[in-house]
């Protein structure tokens, strides 16, 4: 095998909640992801001598801080590889929106190599290097809807009832760290400690976005889009922002909402999965 095409799906905080904050600043929180059937695409080919290059520069992010990159090099050298690689991504997902695209293209980067380069390394220990590269890679490695802990590297498997969803996307990027640090971010909401959400799911009254006010707040836009859903479903942000969505039962549910959609709007429907679609990569 010479090449291979990784599916980097985005995924939805069903609800967020920041419990407290480490003593190094992190955050506390829980939240249950969920992957949906959208995002980009990364393209990775082999190279036999040991460089890392990335074909099409990504709009705005230098090639160090770029996740790809950064996830290609931290395994090369962890594993001691002395094969290199070609990435390319088709990028679909928005930046600052939420939905973990840069996170999802790094461990899809992770799990292709882990196959291209024939390592066979265990799925924990790749959660273990991707928690190097941010608090959201590790779950896209885990592979399964999960409830998280901690900043978010604790991951338990649940068993979420089949959703599809409208995803809308405001025009904005939002600054995860600005949100984070903002004075009026509460940071005590009690612990849920779920065992089971998909009974957990039936109080969804009781669970929301603890970043979302904040979020509105600073971005305007992310409420006039959350107001807009919260018409037709119960709405919701993930993430920090700035993308919203709401859950409906089947596809044709979604769709008739997302055809009221006004022009100046944009989103995608897409459907809740239980596993990645990389979830054989790695064992």
């Amino acid at each position: 095998m010479n090449e291979i095409n990784c599916p980097a799906p985005a995924k939805l905080n069903l609800f967020l909640h920041v419990i407290g904050r480490r003593s190094d600043g992190y955050h506390l929180l829980e939240t249950v992801f969920r992957f949906v059937d959208y995002g980009d695409i990364v393209h990775l080919r082999l190279r036999h001598d040991e460089r890392i290059v990335r074909v099409h520069p990504l709009a705005g992010v230098p090639e160090e801080q770029d996740l790809c990159v950064r996830a290609a090099r931290l395994l090369q050298q962890t594993a001691a590889v002395s094969l290199g690689v070609e990435i390319s991504l088709d990028k679909r997902l928005p930046m600052g929106g939420g939905l973990g695209g840069g996170s999802s293209d790094a461990a899809s980067v992770l799990l292709g190599l882990n196959r291209l380069w024939r390592l066979n390394w265990p799925r924990e220990r790749l959660q273990t290097l991707a928690l190097q590269l941010g608090a959201d890679v590790p779950v896209f490695v885990f592979g399964q809807s999960a409830f998280a802990q901690g900043i978010g590297e604790q991951l338990q498997a649940v068993t979420l009832s089949p959703a599809w969803y409208l995803v809308l996307v405001p025009p904005v990027h939002v600054s995860t760290p600005k949100i984070f640090a903002h004075q009026q971010l509460t940071r005590d909401s009690k612990s849920i400690r779920i065992t089971d959400f998909s009974e957990a799911a039936q109080l969804l009254g009781l669970t929301r976005n603890d970043l979302q006010a904040v979020a509105c707040l600073e971005y305007p836009v992310v409420a006039e889009y959350l107001a807009w859903l919260n018409q037709y479903a119960p709405a919701r942000m993930t993430g920090s922002g700035a993308c919203v969505f709401a859950e409906f039962a089947d596809e044709m549910q979604a769709q008739k909402v997302y055809a009221l959609l006004p022009g100046n709007m944009r989103g995608f429907v897409a459907r809740g999965m239980d596993r990645h679609p990389l979830y054989d990569l790695a064992k």
